[in-house]
C-alpha cells in the first residue's frame, strides 16, 4: 500500500490554476533541465494522464503497438539506458549502450556507450555516435552503463560527455547532410547512419583525469563558453585518489574545444566520483547588478560558485563555496557513513539555489539534506565553520572523512556569512513528537528539483516524493510526502498543471500541482493514490520525463516513447 504524509494545517490550501497565464508552448527541450537554471517546467497543454506503452517482443526488442494507446512511437534503445532524452532541431537525442545493434559495424553484443538520434515525427533511426570502451575498464568505463549523460543543442550542433572521459561536439545532422563538417571522423565511418564529429577534447589525456567508473556530466553553456564536469575520482580501491590535482570544473570553448579555465577545488577531499552536472543563471545582487554565475556540486559533497568568465588568465574565480554536509557527518565506505557528496544538478529559481545530497544508488539508502541557498554571497557561506581548540579562533581546512573530529579537538561554530535561507533533512510535519524515518525524512538522492508558482518537488532514493515551499524562510515548510515503495533516480516533470515522476519498479505516478495532499492524490479503497494514477512503462525509469510540443517523452531501461493524446 502507497503511504503519505499530508501536513495538517495546509489542508486548506487550494490547487494552483495551471491557466493563470498562457505563455508559449515549449517547442524544444535542448538540454538537461531545459536551460541553463535546470528547473524542468516545460510549458504544454493537453500532455496525456492515461497511455500504454503496448507489449514487446523480449528475444528481439521489437515493439508490438496493437494494444499500446496514445503511444506516437517507440524506438528501441540498448538495454540499461541512464541518459535524459533532449528534443532540439526536430530529433530526439539520447544515451544508452550497444544492445540495440543500429550500426553494422558493431553488432549489438560489442559493449559501447552510443548516443541515439530519431526522428521526433516518427521515431525513424538516424545516427548513433559510438564510445568504444576504455582498455583500463570498469574502473573509468563500467560495462554495459552506456551514455549517462544528456547533451546540449544549438542550432546544428551538439556536445556532450561519453564515458571514455571526452567531451565531443557533433554535427546534429550527422551525414544525412552529405557532409563531412569536421575532420575528427574517420572517412571510412562517414555513413548515414553514423554521427558526424567535429571536435573532441579527452580530458583524460589532456587534463589527467581519473573518472571513478563513468564520466557523466549534462553539459551546459553560456554564450561560447561551455562548461563541464570532469568526474574526477576514486581508483577501484575506494580510498586512492589518483589524479588529486587534475581540474573538476573546466569551462570550453565551445566552438573550438579549446581550454578557458579551470578549477580542482575538492582536490583530495573527493568522496567517490563526480558526476553532478553544472547550473548556469543570471543572480541579481543586493546593489541592484547581477552576476552571471556557474554552479557546480563537488564530489566531496560542496557546493560552489564561479564566474564563467574565469579569472581572465586561465584559472577560475570562485564566488562563493557551501559545505552540504552537517561538520560531524562521516564517509563510510560503501555507503554506510552519514557524508554525502552531491549527484543532482543544483536548480536555480527566484534568485535561490536548490541542491540535495546523495550517493551512488548501489550504496542504497541513507541520510540525506535538501538546500536552499541564497547566491548573492562571497567566501565560505556554509551554515556551519570549523575550528580546532588549539587556534578557536581561525578556520580549519576541509577534511574529507569528517570535517569535525571532537576527539581531536576540532568544533563546528555558526557561520556568520552563512547564506543557508532554510535546510530540510528531517521535520514533524504531522506535530506527533516523533520523526518518521521515512515520511519525514529527506533521504539520499540522485534526483534534482522541479518547482513551479513556488511549489517544490523531489525524488528521493527510498522512494519519498516531496512537495515543499520552495519560498519558505528560515525552517522548511513540507506541504505533503508520499511514498512510491521504489526507488527514484530520475527528476519530477511539472506540466500543465501536473506532476510526473518515475521510479524503479518502471511506474510513472501523476499528480496535480497542488500544495493540498487532497487535491495532489485521491483515496481509493482507503488508499491514497496519485490523483491521475501510475502507468508502467514495462521496465525500470531512470531517466525524467520531458515535454516538447505537448509531445511527451520517457525512456524506460530499453525503449524511448513519444506519447501523446490522440484525437
Amino acid at each position: 500500500m502507497k503511504r503519505f504524509l499530508p501536513v495538517l494545517i495546509l489542508l486548506v490550501c487550494s490547487s494552483v490554476d495551471a491557466a493563470d497565464s498562457a505563455p508559449s508552448i515549449t517547442k524544444e527541450w535542448p538540454q538537461w533541465g531545459g536551460d541553463g537554471a535546470r528547473n524542468n517546467t516545460p510549458v504544454g497543454v493537453g500532455i496525456p494522464t492515461e497511455w500504454n506503452v503496448g507489449d514487446f517482443d523480449f528475444r528481439t526488442g521489437e515493439w508490438d503497438s496493437s494494444t499500446a494507446e496514445n503511444v506516437k512511437w517507440a524506438a528501441r534503445l540498448g538495454s540499461q539506458t541512464y541518459g535524459n532524452c533532449v528534443i532540439a532541431d526536430g530529433k530526439a537525442f539520447i544515451g544508452t549502450n550497444n544492445s540495440g545493434g543500429w550500426l553494422e559495424r558493431y553488432p549489438a553484443d560489442v559493449d559501447l556507450g552510443c548516443l541515439l538520434c530519431f526522428d521526433i515525427a516518427d521515431g525513424k533511426f538516424l545516427w548513433q555516435h559510438s564510445s568504444e570502451k576504455l582498455k583500463t575498464g570498469r574502473v573509468h568505463d563500467w560495462p554495459l552503463q552506456g551514455i549517462c549523460s544528456a547533451s546540449l543543442v544549438e542550432g546544428k550542433r551538439l556536445w556532450f560527455v561519453t564515458s571514455r572521459g571526452e567531451v565531443r561536439c557533433l554535427d546534429t545532422e550527422g551525414f544525412h547532410d552529405g557532409e563531412n563538417d569536421g575532420p575528427k571522423t574517420d572517412e571510412a565511418h562517414t555513413g548515414e547512419n553514423e554521427a558526424d564529429v567535429i571536435w573532441v577534447f579527452d580530458m583524460m589525456r589532456e587534463l589527467g583525469v581519473s573518472q571513478h567508473n563513468m564520466c557523466s556530466c549534462s553539459v551546459t553553456a553560456i554564450g561560447d563558453t561551455l562548461l563541464v564536469n570532469t568526474s574526477n575520482g576514486l581508483d577501484e580501491s575506494h580510498i586512492n585518489l589518483p589524479s588529486p590535482n587534475a581540474p573538476s570544473f573546466i569551462a570550453l570553448d565551445k566552438n573550438t574545444g579549446e581550454v578557458l579555465w579551470t578549477d580542482k577545488s575538492p582536490g583530495d577531499n573527493i568522496l567517490h566520483g563526480q558526476w553532478s552536472s553544472p547550473t548556469v543563471a543570471e543572480i541579481e545582487m543586493p546593489d541592484g547588478s547581477k552576476q552571471m554565475q556557474v554552479i557546480y556540486g563537488g564530489g566531496d559533497g560542496w557546493v560552489y560558485a564561479f564566474d564563467p568568465l574565469g579569472d581572465g588568465e586561465g584559472g577560475a574565480k570562485l564566488l562563493w563555496k557551501f559545505d552540504a554536509n552537517p561538520k560531524q557527518s562521516v564517509w563510510i565506505l560503501g555507503g554506510r557513513g552519514t557524508r554525502n557528496n552531491i549527484i543532482a544538478t543544483p536548480v536555480v529559481y527566484k534568485n535561490r539555489a536548490y541542491v540535495a545530497v546523495g550517493q551512488d544508488p548501489e550504496h542504497g539508502e541513507g541520510v540525506g539534506h535538501l538546500w536552499c541557498i541564497d547566491p548573492t554571497g562571497s567566501g565560505d557561506v556554509s551554515p556551519e565553520l570549523a575550528f580546532n581548540a588549539a587556534d578557536p579562533s581561525t578556520p580549519i581546512p576541509p577534511k574529507r572523512i569528517q570535517a569535525v573530529i571532537p576527539e581531536e579537538g576540532d568544533l563546528a561554530r555558526p557561520n556568520p556569512n552563512s547564506k543557508v535561507i532554510w535546510h530540510y533533512s528531517e521535520l514533524d510535519s504531522d506535530g506527533d513528537g516523533e520523526i518518521d524515518p521515512y515520511l519525514e525524512t529527506m533521504h539520499r538522492s540522485c534526483g534534482t528539483v522541479a518547482i513551479k508558482d513556488d511549489i517544490l518537488y523531489i525524488a528521493d532514493f527510498s522512494g519519498i516524493f516531496h512537495c515543499l515551499d520552495a519560498m519558505a524562510t528560515g525552517s522548511p515548510k513540507v506541504h505533503w510526502t508520499y511514498d512510491m515503495f521504489a526507488a527514484a533516480w530520475g527528476s519530477p516533470l511539472i506540466v500543465d498543471g501536473k506532476v510526473y515522476i518515475g521510479d524503479e519498479d518502471g511506474d510513472v505516478a501523476i499528480f496535480n500541482h497542488s500544495t493540498d495532499p487532497n487535491v495532489a492524490m485521491t483515496e481509493d479503497g482507503g488508499e491514497m493514490i496519485p490523483a491521475l494514477g501510475e502507468i508502467n512503462m514495462g521496465n525500470s525509469v531512470y531517466s525524467t520525463p520531458i515535454i516538447a510540443d505537448n509531445v511527451l517523452y520517457i525512456s524506460n531501461r530499453t525503449h524511448l516513447f513519444a506519447i501523446e493524446k490522440k484525437d
